[in-house]
């Protein structure tokens, strides 16, 4: 993947829409997640024609407040899963990276939970939100298992679209950027969620 990439969400659409771009402007994928599900299920497809499905995201549980989100590939093959720690992403989002195995082998976190918490407190001001979006940039750092960061996630700017940018900070295998890629995407639908 040629980084940077860019995830932008759709505002005015009723169903959350995503589509991740890489720094040449191609497509990498496509989300429209459906409205109304009792368990969670992403499908990522190639493109917005969603004639291509490339992964599906799958909840093991109903409430997601710890549930565990596996990836697998169009194949059903598992890619591994991001489990959010519940009562400890509270203040700073804290996510668990999982390889294949069920393993832990990384984590999300939020670099400076004050930025979010601000973003999430003014956001629900009518007319302030609108500019919180060019002042407030919550940043969230992927590690791996030895705390080596291999990929970070940034709020851009934006005013009718929510857009973040991710970037490889070093080396990394294939499997664990579509990993981290797919962990982010899951990440930004669910903080989306809660503010």
């Amino acid at each position: 993947m040629n980084h940077p990439l860019t995830m932008t969400f759709r505002i005015l659409a009723l169903a959350p829409q995503v589509h991740v771009r890489d720094a040449t402007g191609a497509t990498v994928c496509y989300v429209r997640q459906k409205l109304l599900r009792l368990k969670e299920h992403v499908e990522v497809f190639a493109d917005e024609s969603q004639s291509r499905l490339l992964y599906e995201i799958r909840a093991d549980r109903m409430i997601d407040f710890s549930a565990t989100y596996r990836f697998a590939d169009a194949g059903g093959r598992p890619l591994g899963a991001v489990r959010r720690r519940g009562w400890r992403s509270l203040w700073r989002a804290r996510y668990d990276l999982l390889d294949e195995q069920g393993r832990e082998c990384g984590s999300i976190t939020e670099v400076d939970p004050w930025v979010s918490f601000a973003d999430r407190l003014l956001d629900g001001i009518p007319g302030v939100s609108l500019v919180t979006g060019y002042i407030l940039h919550p940043v969230y750092a992927l590690a791996d298992a030895t705390g080596r960061e291999l990929l970070r996630l940034t709020k851009q700017s934006g005013f009718l679209e929510s857009r973040f940018l991710i970037d490889r900070c070093g080396p990394c295998t294939e499997t664990e950027e579509t990993r981290g890629v797919l962990a982010f995407l899951m990440m930004t639908l669910l903080e989306r969620r809660r503010g």
